[in-house]
């Protein structure tokens, strides 16, 4: 009698290996409906530094070439290859998500990269972010209070430089920075001109690409990282 049920097994596993071999769509389309139902809703297509935004409203009604999505009316103003996006829809393994013309064809395709937040690649232009609309207008309001006086301080508290981020636009999605007189020789021949907040990390850059990676504490202060025993962080300035 075991071996019946053995062998009854078997055979179910068999056809169900069958299945997949002679119709591997209906595996990989499994995770498409959960994709598609958390995509409803507005989201903001940007640049990575959000200095070029769209609000894209994706929707589920059905059209001949996908789903349907409303661009808001300045985005083709602000990322010019939206004005091709006709609608929406979820590809690969049901992990992306496709903006796509009239063709079907796509015009960007974003997976995800952290819980919420898709990224997507436009050959010669750069990374483009989705990202649900309310998380992103926070990430704004946080960048928003990055702008003014900073000071860099060593561990023991010691203050080594003066800077002031700005939301002066300068090379890219990257901000102007500007350092104040007498600062520590390492961070004057470090030299940052330009900054960016990129996933959750505040970065200084030097003309000469060199970066510099800073991460929130939690005291409202940043710290350099990889972390040193003698820290480098970033206040409010003084």
């Amino acid at each position: 009698m075991q071996a019946g049920r053995r062998g009854g097994a078997a055979v179910a596993a068999l056809s169900a290996l069958l299945a997949v071999l002679l119709d591997p769509g209906s595996v990989r389309s499994q995770g498409a409906p959960s994709l598609q139902k958390e995509m409803i809703g507005q989201w903001e297509l940007a640049t990575t530094e959000r200095s070029k935004t769209c609000v894209v409203t994706l929707k589920a009604d059905t059209t001949p070439q996908g789903l349907k999505l409303e661009l808001e009316p300045g985005c083709a103003a602000a990322l010019p290859f939206t004005k091709d996006i006709t609608a929406w829809n979820i590809k690969g393994l049901g992990d992306i998500v496709r903006l796509q013309d009239a063709a079907g064809q796509p015009v960007i395709d974003f997976t995800e990269v952290e819980s919420g937040i898709f990224e997507g690649l436009r050959t010669g232009e750069g990374v483009y972010i989705l990202q649900n609309l309310a998380a992103a207008r926070s990430l704004a309001k946080s960048m928003d209070q990055m702008i003014g006086d900073w000071s860099m301080v060593r561990g023991s508290g010691k203050v080594v430089c003066g800077l002031t981020l700005t939301n002066t636009e300068a090379s890219g999605d990257n901000f102007q920075v500007f350092l104040k007189p007498r600062c520590d020789p390492a961070v004057a021949a470090f030299a940052p001109n330009q900054w960016r907040l990129d996933r959750g990390r505040m970065i200084l850059m030097s003309a000469s690409g060199q970066t510099w990676e800073f991460e929130a504490d939690d005291h409202a202060q940043w710290r350099r990282v990889p972390d040193s025993a003698d820290p480098l962080i970033m206040i409010r300035g003084q």
